[in-house]
């Protein structure tokens, strides 16, 4: 359960965003979205949700429900590794922060949301990346992929996409690819 010293801070954040619609839940020791949130949040139309640097491993289906206006969300700093479909509903959405957490892949309802233009997936463990789904992707402008270890056939093909604009970090050469035996 939550010390009591949190929940007065998430209340308190909570009224905050009821003033200016921005909500900013980092660094709150969350494992999840409390309900009471979703609860006193009822009536604001939040623009922003700020869910950073605690340690969530998932978000519920209704998140996107109860916050459907969003146009930012920054799940950044937690122990996600992947994001619910519902997500697509996010239909304001147009910058999602997914950078250091657990993703193996890109999620791919990021590619469902309609206005979705900046996704930063930096700092995961992404080795693999849908290129069609990225070059496909409605509204990308640009995808952060630096400090994944992304294969290098993977990482070639991203290179040549031309559509929305992706970052990836130079790759080191593992011990095994350099064997010129």
């Amino acid at each position: 359960m939550m010390a009591g010293r949190a929940i007065i801070r998430v209340v308190g954040r909570c009224n905050e965003a009821q003033e200016n619609c921005n909500l900013d839940l980092s660094e709150c020791q969350l494992m999840q979205v409390p309900d009471a949130v979703y609860h006193l949040m009822r009536h604001t139309p939040l623009t922003t949700c700020n869910l950073s640097g605690n340690v969530i491993t998932k978000l519920p289906p209704k998140f996107a429900v109860k916050f459907s206006l969003i146009t930012e969300l920054n799940v950044s700093h937690n122990q996600m590794s992947k994001l619910p479909d519902e997500l697509s509903d996010l239909a304001e959405l147009h910058t999602l922060d997914i950078s250091h957490n657990a993703f193996i892949t890109l999620p791919r309802v990021a590619f469902k949301m309609p206005k979705l233009a900046n996704l930063n997936a930096n700092h995961n463990r992404i080795i693999e990346v849908e290129v069609e789904r990225i070059r496909e992707a409605p509204s990308l402008v640009e995808v952060d992929l630096t400090d994944n270890p992304v294969l290098p056939d993977v990482q070639q093909a991203l290179k040549a996409v031309e559509g929305p604009r992706v970052l990836l970090s130079e790759r080191e050469k593992e011990d095994w690819e350099d064997l010129t035996v």
